[in-house]
């Protein structure tokens, strides 16, 4: 049955069948349950070299090339992605993998601070605002998405473990980049978000509307805190190594 809106954006079909399948190009072989789903950039390839994993396929775009990586992670395979940024991208490669086989997902990338956090410091969304488009394909509307409590378990201990500090916070999905106007960015502050991203509330639907866990952790990259003057900062590119090994250790604790 399809609910419908006077907005489009706010329909949603909860039953009929899909007309192309997300793994309707998989040739490769059946993926393993655990993946480690990063926005991290050349660090992944490195990485996947240096440990000898398996390109296990290619996903073609018009304009790019997403390899899926099959490495050992000290007692199983798990399943190692580069993402493309933006929600409806990455939704689109990770509905892809959870046909072939994925079932337990960690993400891990950037985000901009609206509160005044310092660079590289580690964020756990325990909830996402859904102020993006393709979340509303997945799952019927809602301000918020609450993201499932056994990653967000395992995140935590494996950072309490390595000594690290974090801070959980409520993220704010958004795919206008160009769009995170001054009172926006006041306004989404006063309603208790710290930080800013561009997927967490579209993969958590997705991966919610096909039945696999998802949890993601963030390193603060820009900041927005000072809403009249953008500090891109380093973008978080010191913490790109340490958030692969920290998400990989992750993946190790859950069960």
């Amino acid at each position: 049955m399809i609910i419908k809106n006077e907005i489009p954006l706010l329909e949603y079909d909860d039953s009929s069948p899909e007309i192309i399948p997300a793994d309707h190009d998989w040739t490769a072989e059946k993926l393993p349950e655990k993946c480690l789903f990063a926005f991290l950039g050349d660090v992944i390839h490195e990485y996947a070299l240096k440990h000898n994993a398996r390109i296990v396929e290619t996903l073609q775009t018009v304009s790019n090339e997403i390899k899926i990586y099959v490495l050992n992670n000290g007692k199983e395979d798990v399943c190692l992605v580069q993402s493309l940024i933006g929600a409806a991208s990455a939704t689109m490669i990770l509905d892809t993998l959870l046909s072939c086989g994925v079932k337990k997902v960690i993400a891990v990338g950037s985000c901009g601070v609206l509160a005044d956090l310092p660079e590289n410091a580690f964020i756990v969304p325990t909830k996402a605002l859904r102020a993006e488009g393709t979340s509303y394909h997945y799952l019927p509307a809602s301000r918020y998405i609450e993201l499932d409590s056994e990653p967000i378990n395992a995140i935590e201990s494996t950072f309490k473990k390595h000594g690290l500090p974090f801070v959980t916070c409520t993220t704010w999905t958004t795919d206008g980049f160009f769009r995170e106007t001054r009172d926006m960015v006041k306004y989404r502050l006063s309603e208790g978000c710290s930080v800013v991203e561009m997927e967490c509330a579209a993969l958590a639907a997705c991966a919610r509307k096909r039945r696999a866990s998802y949890g993601q952790f963030l390193f603060t990259a820009d900041s927005l805190a000072n809403v009249t003057e953008y500090d891109a900062r380093d973008f978080g590119s010191d913490s790109h190594e340490k958030a692969l090994h920290l998400g990989l250790a992750v993946l190790e604790e859950m069960d």
